[in-house]
């Protein structure tokens, strides 16, 4: 599948399900299979949301041991920064930091700023991504791993903008007797942020 921006001036043309392009290479396609397809990415990509809340939601099950399940952290995650004063896009990005966790265990840090990144600010695209190896700051030692392992980003812009994220939310919320908001309350948010992204990421 070939996603491109939207071209500017193409004609309104009505969405037709069955309509697709004529081409057997990329090298041999034309303007208009672009056009064609645009029209099919549109509707797509105004389905994201209900995908991105999918996988958020899915991540109830199994709580894995943790004290609450994955989908509460990341609510009350968001819930604090939320009650906190930050923006929609930090809250976006608090709610979401974990989703990569649903697809890709291994790297969910990785795995969930590749799926943030078209939405969120570049700071945060780079808190995502790297929260993993600053919240190893508060365990990593049980498990036999260096819990310093943050320390090689010590120096770079957002070392401190990331050890706070871990600080007071990402670490913090695994109380049962917190009070966060439900998915349900967050999903105007959800859709008001991914109904304009900041950024076309072709590769």
């Amino acid at each position: 599948m070939v996603d491109v921006p939207p071209a500017a001036g193409s004609p309104a043309l009505p969405f037709t399900p069955d309509e697709r392009a004529d081409y057997r290479s990329i090298r041999d396609s034309q303007a208009r299979d672009y056009e064609i397809q645009e029209r099919h990415m549109a509707r797509h990509r105004q389905a994201t949301p209900d995908l991105y809340l999918r996988l958020l939601a899915g991540l109830a099950t199994p709580h894995l041991g943790f004290p609450i399940d994955r989908l509460d952290h990341s609510l009350q995650t968001a819930t604090r920064a939320l009650r906190d004063g930050r923006d929609e896009l930090y809250v976006f990005a608090a709610l979401f930091h974990d989703v990569g966790d649903a697809i890709a265990p291994a790297n969910h840090p990785e795995a969930g700023a590749a799926m943030l990144r078209p939405y969120v600010t570049d700071d945060l695209y780079w808190m995502v991504r790297h929260h993993g190896s600053f919240q190893g700051y508060y365990y990593w030692h049980f498990l036999g791993r260096d819990r310093d392992a943050r320390e090689k980003y010590r120096g770079h812009r957002l070392f401190g903008f990331t050890a706070e994220f871990c600080e007071l939310y990402d670490q913090a919320a695994f109380d049962r007797d917190y009070r966060s908001l439900s998915l349900a309350d967050f999903e105007p948010l959800v859709r008001q942020v991914m109904s304009r992204p900041r950024n076309f990421v072709p590769d």
